[in-house]
């Protein structure tokens, strides 16, 4: 039997609210697996192992009524203070790797599996835009952004200030970038741009 070919990795960049996990989602109807950082970072979070150590560092103020870790509560404390961050990602990202890893492992097993999609909200950050064969910004402009985050119940405009403020320069990520998707106008045009990238991507890989 044919060994699957190692499938191309694609990672996705851009700020907060612009539109990645969007972007993701259409490469998944195109036969690309996700993988979802935050996704995987939320499901942990409800692991006794790690909900114990992050209630050790942080208090029991973060956990809602059921018990369980509160995400916005966790939040506010963490962007709030670098160093509070800086322990909570000590305990987070080595998991979230650990379990990214096994997933890309598992999806290039899968001869239908056309790519590998990384959303992961600090993926050069974590030194994983090496990982990927391609890197893809995805450029949305602030208000609209903000609105989207608002819409959502995400966060206010503030919020979103103080996260990026942890992060990589935006134009430094579009500077590390093969293509961008432009996320300013409708959605038929993003979906537009993902399918021709997409196209370029399989036929040149």
């Amino acid at each position: 039997m044919d060994k699957p070919k190692r499938k191309p990795i694609i990672g996705i960049l851009g700020g907060v609210g612009s539109g990645k996990s969007t972007v993701a989602a259409e490469f998944a109807k195109l036969g690309c697996k996700v993988v979802d950082a935050d996704k995987i970072a939320h499901d942990l979070l409800e692991k006794k192992s790690a909900k114990e150590k992050i209630v050790d560092l942080f208090g029991q103020t973060i956990l809602n009524s059921a018990g369980k870790i509160d995400h916005r509560k966790l939040a506010d404390v963490v962007f709030a203070d670098a160093d509070k961050l800086s322990s909570l990602n000590k305990i987070i990202h080595p998991l979230v790797l650990g379990r990214a890893e096994e997933l890309i492992r598992q999806y290039n097993r899968q001869n239908e599996v056309k790519a590998i999609v990384l959303d992961m909200p600090l993926l050069v950050e974590v030194g994983w835009a090496r990982r990927c064969d391609k890197l893809i910004f995805v450029d949305c402009k602030r208000q609209l952004r903000v609105d989207r985050a608002k819409k959502m119940g995400v966060f206010e405009e503030n919020q979103l200030k103080i996260r990026e403020n942890f992060q990589i320069s935006l134009d430094n990520k579009a500077n590390l970038t093969d293509n961008i998707i432009d996320n300013n106008s409708d959605f038929s045009a993003l979906a537009r741009q993902v399918t021709d990238i997409f196209s370029y991507i399989v036929s040149n890989g």
